[in-house]
């Protein structure tokens, strides 16, 4: 079933045409891996799908919710979370990232404190916790950056190079997280390089080339 799609979704920066998509569709209960060339418009991609950054142009279909991509609809932003291949966290504590989007939306204390005690458990930080967020390794950090999206439960979750520069145990946790994160309400978009990731069972694939997306029905290789 899919849950978000998107047709004639356009993106230029001055007379360069970085990506034409005729339609891009994802499906409920599926991982996606995202590949392409280096300056292909993967995070680009990414950032579009996430409203962070804006399209020219682009309409859309969410569940049975039809929508005009320019502007991007802010009930979306509540479904979708993008995740940085270098996360920021605030100089705060770790509990505290986690539950910064919760705060945000107005969650109340005790629920909110319940839902960062849950996240917290998923990622396996507990050790974490009374460490200071600027001296967390790079895997760490991807992990509390995962705990932080986990938590807002998105129908769709997109992730920017993961793994990229992680050692081999980290990259090895954060794959594990990814593989749990979503059920079969929700998808996640995973652009990379990592061959091991690309490689992973059930894994479907999109490949960008030419401002265009070429979508494999199977599993990746």
């Amino acid at each position: 079933m899919s849950l978000l799609a998107v047709a004639a979704l356009a993106k230029s920066f001055g007379e360069r045409r970085l990506l034409s998509i005729d339609a891009l569709s994802l499906s409920a209960g599926e991982h996606y891996v995202l590949t392409g060339e280096n300056g292909s418009g993967k995070s680009t991609l990414l950032r579009l799908l996430a409203g962070i950054e804006a399209a020219d142009s682009g309409v859309g279909r969410f569940g049975k919710r039809r929508f005009d991509w320019c502007p991007y609809p802010d009930w979306l932003r509540r479904e979708v979370i993008y995740v940085h291949q270098q996360p920021y966290l605030f100089h705060t504590s770790v509990a505290e990232n986690i539950a910064y989007g919760l705060r945000a939306r107005g969650v109340e204390a005790s629920q909110r404190e319940r839902l960062v005690a849950a996240a917290i458990a998923w990622a396996r930080l507990d050790h974490l916790l009374r460490t200071p967020p600027q001296k967390l390794s790079g895997g760490e950090r991807q992990r509390v950056a995962l705990a932080r999206a986990w938590v807002l439960a998105p129908k769709v979750l997109l992730l920017d190079e993961p793994t990229a520069n992680l050692d081999a145990e980290s990259r090895q946790q954060t794959i594990d997280l990814l593989r749990a994160f979503c059920g079969q309400a929700s998808t996640a978009v995973i652009a990379c390089h990592d061959r091991d990731m690309i490689a992973l069972a059930n894994m479907r694939r999109l490949h960008l080339v030419d401002g265009q997306i070429h979508q494999n029905s199977g599993a990746a290789p």
